[in-house]
């Protein structure tokens, strides 16, 4: 009997410290890293979660310390569109985590890899929805990531114009 009163602690632990089945986890700040570039996750204002993954298995979450890395990330999985696939950023004013499909992006923000975007919950003149951040993404990684492109003069050219 005892041996049975343990083995259902022991369920009920295991249970408790598991990770949710939906929704972002908790970030190891300063110690769990990027799943496209592995930085660690220290910016607690532009960082992303993406869930998700094969639609007959188990989803994982996806940890990246800027929006625009989980953007590039996700656009090669087969399963960037299925319904379970669940994105979520932090709002760039607070820190809490919501959902980015559904959020509003500001640039001009300093962020990891200089994707330079900041979302929030809150539509605001100026700021692009969820489709629009992505194509902004896209560009900006277009012009900045080029094999021996001049990027510290096109950087320039970008902020005078």
């Amino acid at each position: 009997m005892r041996s049975l009163s343990v083995m259902a602690v022991l369920a009920l632990v295991l249970m408790a410290c598991s990770e949710p089945s939906t929704g972002p986890v908790e970030v190891k700040w300063d110690r769990d890293s990027c799943e496209r570039c592995r930085m660690v996750l220290s910016d607690r204002k532009h960082s992303a979660q993406i869930r998700g993954g094969p639609q007959n298995g188990k989803s994982r979450v996806y940890k990246f310390d800027d929006f625009g890395g989980a953007v590039l990330w996700l656009e090669d999985k087969p399963w960037k569109d299925g319904v379970k696939t669940e994105f979520w950023v932090n709002d760039h004013r607070d820190g809490r985590w919501i959902d980015a499909r559904k959020a509003w992006y500001l640039s001009g923000q300093v962020s990891p890899m200089e994707f330079g975007l900041g979302a929030q919950d809150s539509k605001v003149e100026g700021a692009m929805s969820f489709e629009q951040a992505v194509a902004y993404i896209h560009a900006r990684e277009r012009k900045f990531n080029q094999p021996g492109a001049d990027l510290k003069g096109q950087a320039h050219e970008h902020q005078h114009h």
